[in-house]
């Protein structure tokens, strides 16, 4: 309560009306007899008094969270906490015996003796009030316990209108306020101990800033713990409750005022005989001279301590979403403020260790003429549990810090957009095994050869179930390879480790659009935003802008959906915009048995008990079938061992999976990949759009740019993800991969039909179906009728493997079979015959060199053959059987 003003009676009687009702309180408690100044008074006084609630259960106190990971050694430390309030609950045994002493001798001396209502001191206020010569609160201990409490509560409400309205009755300066502490104070004396009120009391207590309770004003103030302190710094510290904002020894200037209360608490205490001459000279000849030992709130410290601020971040957002804290992110997110949790986090900081150290050393936070970024996510195989997250801008969430600091950023690059991330990036070629694994899931094996050129691709050779007519289009896309050194037919194992465009359009051709999408969501595999996103047209309009503290989100006129796009080149270029965590956690998946998991950051969570407070948790769930996951396992190994992958060998024999991608013009830049342990994706690359000098905004590539070691920014992914999956091996190990099934590796293969007088579109349809690639040879002599297939290479009745390349040959009609019966027959006969057939070229020879005479001798052979096809102008000769000369 605030003194009354000075000026008179009509204050003086206000005050002994006031306080002759809180006589009359007394007097219906039966807490002690008093003499009251007006029968009226006491009188309505006793009807209010009966009339105000009884009961108080004091809540549970705010408290700090604190957030902990795991070290190299194994042990856990703190990282990060966070609070509301700053408080450590401290038990009885925990506080110095001085503490107590100070209070109750300043505060309240007769504590131990009186109800909760001391009747002595109301009485003297009585009369101070009333005369005018001087003002007291006539506040207990427990009075001021019952207030403190009061507050908390208002402050516990998560409805801001309804705190604000709670506090301000709990503040209120009142007879009613009064009356309430009164009647809560005679309650709370019922039910609990003094000890218990006193230690309640040094727990709720504000002690200036944020700092609530004993232990932690200890800690701050002293840097020492409750049980820990000096008389002269318990009675320091009590003399700061006392008003907080002028006491507090944290400013210099305070000091002086902190100490002439100290002296005033040490003299209160000599009096009460809690203490002895000698130990009070003793304190007060000791100079108030604190030791500030800060405990900063924030993910902030985490950033500096370990470099874990984006993932602390990450850890913070995922508990305020989480319904079991609350109906609604602001509730949740308030009540986790104030839970005094302990939150065991899953990051590995010798896995976090090395990530940044690896991002240091290729890719700086700022470069001029690109807004680089980098960003690397690692996650346990079967668990989702996060090993890893870092990125090359450290995490700072201060607006003032970052204007002068443009290296930090708030932007998470690894996770979705809701998390604290960005709008994602496109991840190229680390789609192609999501096209692989649909190609596998429909019988067909990594040894089918297909086509693997660049082209132009009919769009209704794509189906697509999903769309209204059943096909992806009808006109056409042109597509190249990035990778020209492999061409014509090459199987599946090749087309992925070499990541050629073609194989995988040919594969697609023969598979659903709608399900190689759907694949993909299965994954776990999704936008990080339905945010707007880059695309060419801000470019072309220069509509992009970025803002003043280095914030990577792009603020364009063009909006995408959160689904994937159903579009050709996403099957084999990764168009959508995706977040590094989401693609570790789908080739989590390829390595272990298909089971995919929602990322989790956190381990278990305490309460202030240490008994465990339900969170939600990641779920696992099988996404493909073991048998399509191993498929998929054999060829990433494949694409390591002898493809683009080769920098993701391990160095501790342990056997990896990977795929790289790299996006048009060499703006991202990818490796993700496995052990049958973790799964690591890797993303460096444009953040987002560079202002050029001319003021336009451009989407800079990274090729030519580089990073602070010298080496290729373009290529730093490919130095960053061994460097991580290198401590990831040595930490977790990792076994082989699941063997393939017979049908994902098996050579399958097919009898070329006898296409024979069919039409050249007859016969290659015919070879479609079968799974052959058929190419036309053009024309060739032949007997059979002219535009009717004459053969194929290989011919007809040849097994091979489904997916080579058939040669058709269409003939022309200049050809035929030799006649069968010329042996035997007179030469000049044969001769008819032959030319009679259509062969224009025919000789005769002697067979014993003698005299020919071709109406007398006779055929004895014929070369080529009766039966034998060939062209008409071929020569034919005949041999004849002549005598000899």
């Amino acid at each position: 309560m605030k003194p009354p003003s000075a000026g008179g009676a009509a204050g003086g009687a206000i005050g002994a009306l006031a306080m002759s009702m809180v006589a009359g309180v007394l007097v219906a408690a039966a807490v002690t007899p008093v003499v009251a100044l007006s029968g009226m008074a006491a009188t309505t006084a006793v009807d209010v008094f009966e009339k105000l609630p009884n009961h108080l259960n004091p809540s549970q106190l705010a408290e700090a969270s604190t957030l902990y990971a795991k070290n190299a050694e194994g042990v856990y430390e703190e990282i990060a906490v966070v609070y509301d309030q700053d408080r450590r609950t401290a038990k009885w045994e925990d506080i110095s015996q001085f503490v107590k002493d100070a209070t109750v001798a300043e505060e309240d001396p007769r504590f131990y003796t009186h109800g909760g209502v001391d009747i002595l001191s109301s009485g003297r206020a009585v009369l101070q009030n009333a005369t005018g010569s001087g003002y007291s609160g006539a506040s207990t201990v427990t009075m001021q316990y019952v207030r403190n409490v009061l507050i908390q509560d208002a402050l516990a409400i998560p409805d801001e209108e309804k705190s604000e309205a709670a506090y301000k009755a709990a503040m209120k300066d009142s007879i009613d306020r009064k009356l309430k502490e009164m009647r809560l104070a005679i309650s709370i004396e019922k039910k609990y101990s003094k000890d218990d009120i006193l230690l309640g009391y040094l727990n709720i207590a504000l002690f200036g800033r944020k700092i609530y309770g004993i232990e932690s004003a200890a800690n701050y103030y002293f840097s020492k713990s409750a049980k820990d302190l000096t008389l002269a710094e318990a009675a320091s510290l009590v003399a700061t409750v006392n008003n907080p904002s002028k006491l507090q020894i944290d400013i210099k200037e305070k000091i002086p005022a902190n100490k002439e209360r100290r002296d005033k608490i040490l003299n209160s205490m000599l009096r009460h005989g809690k203490i002895t001459q000698a130990q009070f000279d003793e304190a007060i000849a000791t100079e108030v001279t604190p030791k500030i030992t800060t405990r900063e709130p924030g993910c902030f410290v985490a950033e500096q301590r370990r470099g874990v601020g984006a993932f602390c971040d990450y850890v913070l957002r995922t508990i305020k979403k989480d319904r079991k804290f609350g109906e609604t992110p602001e509730e949740s997110a308030f009540n986790f403020s104030r839970g005094g949790y302990k939150i065991y986090t899953t990051i590995d900081l010798g896995m976090q260790e090395a990530a940044l150290r690896a991002t240091q050393e290729n890719v700086a936070p700022l470069m001029e003429g690109i807004n680089v970024g980098s960003a690397t996510s690692s996650v346990e195989v079967g668990t989702g549990r996060v090993l890893a997250m870092t990125q090359n801008r450290p995490y700072n969430n201060a607006e003032d810090f970052l204007s002068l600091h443009p290296e930090f950023t708030t932007i998470n690059y690894n996770t979705n957009y809701e998390d604290g991330g960005s709008s994602g990036f496109q991840v190229g070629s680390t789609f192609k095994p999501i096209t692989l694994a649909e190609w596998i899931r429909n019988g067909n094996s990594v040894q089918d050869i297909v086509n693997v050129n660049g082209r132009t691709v009919q769009e209704n050779s794509l189906r697509a179930s999903c769309m209204p007519d059943k096909v992806y289009g009808f006109g056409s896309f042109t597509f190249t390879n990035d990778n020209m050194g492999t061409t014509g037919n090459r199987s599946v194992l090749t087309a992925i480790a070499n990541s050629v465009n073609g194989g995988l359009v040919s594969m697609q051709q023969k598979l659903d659009l709608c399900d190689t999408i759907s694949m993909a969501q299965k994954l776990g595999i999704y936008r990080a935003s339905d945010q707007p996103v880059w695309t060419q047209e801000d470019v072309d309009a220069e509509r992009t802008t970025q803002d003043q503290v280095g914030k990577n989100k792009l603020l364009t006129l063009h909006g995408k959906p959160r689904e994937l796009t159903l579009a050709p080149s996403n099957v084999y270029g990764g168009v959508d915009e995706i977040a590094p965590i989401t693609m570790a956690s789908a080739f989590g998946a390829f390595a272990g048995d298909g089971t995919v998991c929602e990322p989790s950051p956190i381990d278990e969570i305490l309460d202030t008990d240490d008994k465990p407070v339900a969170f939600t948790k990641g779920k696992c769930t099988e996404a493909i079938s073991p048998e399509v996951a191993a498929g998929v396992a054999y060829a990433l190994q494949y694409a390591v061992t002898n493809g683009l992958a080769d920098h993701a060998k391990s160095t501790r024999n342990i056997p990896h999976l990977a795929k790289t991608g790299t996006t048009d013009h060499v703006i991202d830049n990818w490796t993700v990949g496995a052990s049958t342990k973790v799964a690591t994706a890797t993303w460096v690359g444009n953040a987002g759009p560079t202002q050029l000098a001319d003021g336009s905004w451009e989407r800079v590539s990274t090729q030519g740019f580089l990073g602070p070691n010298g080496a290729l920014l373009m290529e730093a992914d490919q130095r960053i993800w061994p460097a991580v999956m290198d401590v990831a091996d040595a930490n977790y190990g990792g076994e082989s991969f699941r063997p393939p099934s017979e049908a994902s590796v098996r050579q399958n293969t097919a009898q070329i039909p006898d296409l024979r007088g069919k039409s050249y579109d007859e016969a290659a349809a015919m070879l479609t179906r079968i799974g052959f690639a058929p190419a036309n040879g053009g024309e060739v002599d032949s007997s059979v009728p002219p535009g009717q297939v004459a053969s194929t290479e290989p011919a007809a009745g040849a097994t091979v493997a489904v997916g080579s390349g058939i040669t058709i040959f269409v003939s022309n009609g200049r050809a035929s079979a030799i006649p069968d019966g010329l042996i035997g027959e007179i030469g000049s006969s044969a001769e008819a015959t032959l030319n009679g057939a259509g062969f224009t070229s025919v000789t005769s020879v002697c067979e014993a060199g003698g005299k020919i005479d071709k109406r007398k001798h006779r055929v004895v052979s014929v070369d080529p053959a009766s039966g034998t096809e060939v062209p008409f102008s071929q020569q034919i000769q005949l041999t004849l059987a002549c005598s000899k000369p």
